[in-house]
């Protein structure tokens, strides 16, 4: 559960009681403003993080040399920073020091007029000392102050300021954007997880496409994912991709993963490198061809996902949805075995999205997608015995009674009992040791 509006102001009033200042700041008053339930809540306060600690024992020093503290209330995260204004920024990622200040020298320290807003919920006041509010009803995304200066402190704030354009819906503000890419030519110093971070919000937002034009317009993603630009110019088979290039699909198919809501890492990742192996893989003899290019493109997401040091399990899940994302093509053929281990398996849904939008990003034609949903209901609405999951029939035990030894055979024994048990030919036990011995020797 997130944190919400009611802990963040007991927050609030706990720290004034205290006799200290106390209001809620950055992204949750811009949500607030645009009539959006923010995901967290952030309070800025003249309480400097030993006063926090005393009033909130539980809390937690996240960043104490920033003064930042993390206050847990009934089992919400909650940061709560003190006023502060930063020093010079040597690494172009952190400041060398800081020193606790006034709110408003905290407004100005910050990134984005529109994330530079504060708000006082005892008087209903909204304070506004960067112009956030009129960038906010125009929907502009402007650098606080000089944006040269902004970039250059903190260069992720250059991938920060594309996703918010994006999450957000906003245009940038043209001497923001031009400090921005002036930024990018030199990302050196930040670590490459805080990158693959905001790559992967900039996916999940309404607007992923957007997002990868943009950061290609910066020159970012030559740095980060280079593969991509491979896909520019690579053709298709005109009957089965009217809308171009590999590059072009890729485009159209973020955008489509969007229409069912926002897309889990691993969908989203999968998404934007499904094909990214189609130009290593294209032959053109009858026509136009990508032999492997799941298998192999499985290959290359794994190896892009890991210089990004991307988590292992979003990782795996990505290269799995890559490797499979051609998995319904045979559905029409499909053993009822097989369709019921497609259907049962945890990341279903995002399978089924990612053909979808592969499909509309495409020829598209639907028609598996919607078949498949067809099977997936009926399969779900079975009786349990014949259901996706029906209780085993055998397991090793079994075996071993009946005279098997255990040993690596046992798995290909069981799987074809399992088989045979999903396609309806086998019932009961009686029938399944029937099967067992007439089809396996005893070993």
């Amino acid at each position: 559960m997130p944190a919400t509006y009611s802990g963040a102001l007991t927050i609030v009033r706990t720290l004034r009681a205290f006799r200290h200042e106390a209001l809620l700041a950055g992204g949750c008053v811009r949500d607030r403003l645009r009539s959006v339930e923010p995901h967290d809540y952030d309070i800025a306060t003249s309480a400097f993080p030993d006063q926090v600690q005393e009033i909130f024992p539980d809390s937690q020093a996240v960043g104490a040399a920033f003064g930042v503290m993390l206050v847990i209330l009934d089992g919400h995260p909650y940061e709560v920073a003190t006023f502060r204004t930063d020093g010079p920024y040597v690494d172009g990622r952190h400041p060398e020091s800081v020193e606790f200040g006034s709110v408003e020298e905290d407004a100005r320290r910050r990134d984005f007029t529109v994330n530079g807003l504060f708000f006082n919920p005892d008087k209903n006041e909204v304070l506004d000392f960067v112009g956030g509010r009129a960038d906010l009803a125009a929907k502009v995304l402007r650098a606080i102050g000089g944006p040269s200066a902004r970039f250059n402190e903190d260069k992720l704030r250059v991938l920060r300021c594309v996703r918010f354009a994006c999450q957000l819906g906003f245009s940038i503000e043209a001497d923001t954007w031009a400090a921005a890419k002036t930024a990018a030519r030199d990302m050196g110093g930040v670590a490459m997880e805080r990158v693959a971070a905001e790559l992967t919000k900039i996916l999940q937002t309404p607007q992923p496409r957007r997002g990868m034009e943009l950061l290609d317009e910066a020159g970012l993603l030559a740095v980060y994912l280079p593969e991509l630009d491979a896909l520019k110019g690579c053709p298709q088979p005109p009957e089965f991709h009217p809308e171009g290039d590999v590059w072009e699909h890729t485009l159209r198919v973020l955008d489509a993963m969007t229409e069912r809501g926002v897309p889990s890492r691993a969908l989203a990742w999968a998404a934007l490198l499904h094909d990214i192996a189609k130009p290593a893989t294209l032959t053109n003899t009858d026509r136009l061809r990508f032999h492997g290019h799941d298998t192999l493109g499985a290959v290359m997401a794994l190896k892009i996902l890991d210089r990004l040091k991307m988590g292992g399990e979003v990782r795996d899940a990505a290269g799995l949805l890559v490797a499979d994302h051609l998995r319904l093509d045979p559905l029409r053929l499909m053993k009822v075995s097989t369709l019921k281990r497609l259907m049962r398996r945890e990341d279903i849904e995002d399978l089924l999205t990612l053909h979808m939008a592969d499909c509309l990003g495409s020829h598209g034609d639907l028609e598996l997608y919607y078949l498949a949903r067809v099977k997936q209901r009926q399969l779900r609405a079975a009786k349990a015995a014949d259901g996706l999951r029906p209780e085993p029939l055998v397991d090793g035990s079994d075996l071993i009674a009946w005279g098997y030894s255990p040993g690596p055979a046992f798995k290909d024994i069981l799987t074809a009992v399992e088989d045979e048990q999903l396609e309806g030919r086998l019932k009961d036990k009686v029938a399944a040791r029937a099967f067992v011995e007439d089809t396996f020797q005893k070993f």
